[in-house]
């Protein structure tokens, strides 16, 4: 069972230009950070954690009884949560159907939390953030 603060995914963005999304993904499971360079990136890199966690598992995929490796434990040296230069979100994804994601999504600097119930609508909270327009 893979642990709680295991699946919050730090998502810092430190740019945003012309709907591109440049940042950092951090999780305890990725043991550092990973960078992308647009939105497309992240979101494979993202997807690839939650294959690599097998968590939440597709609802497509076939599921077994075989024993499942226990992710690393992570010791955080550093008490400093990462943020980014133009946006922090907390995204914690629960489930994975409809080929989409559903879960919620926290904008930290603003401390609003909002649910998701695909991609495209977390894609669109973020933007809403990132741009100001909190009309959404």
């Amino acid at each position: 069972m893979i642990a709680n603060e295991y699946r919050i995914t730090t998502v810092c963005v430190d740019s945003y230009k012309n709907g591109e999304l440049e940042g950092r993904l951090y999780n305890l499971f990725l043991n550092g950070t990973t960078h992308f360079d647009s939105l497309m990136q992240m979101l494979l890199q993202l997807d690839g954690l939650l294959d690599e966690m097998r968590f939440p598992q597709p609802f497509d995929e076939t599921r077994s009884f075989a024993p499942v490796s226990a992710p690393p434990l992570v010791t955080q040296s550093d008490p400093v949560e990462p943020t980014g230069k133009l946006a922090t979100f907390l995204v914690k994804i629960f489930f994975r159907q409809n080929a989409s994601w559903q879960g919620s999504v926290v904008w930290k600097e603003q401390k609003r939390e909002e649910s998701f119930r695909s991609v495209l609508e977390l894609l669109l909270l973020m933007n809403s953030a990132l741009t100001g327009d909190l009309s959404n």
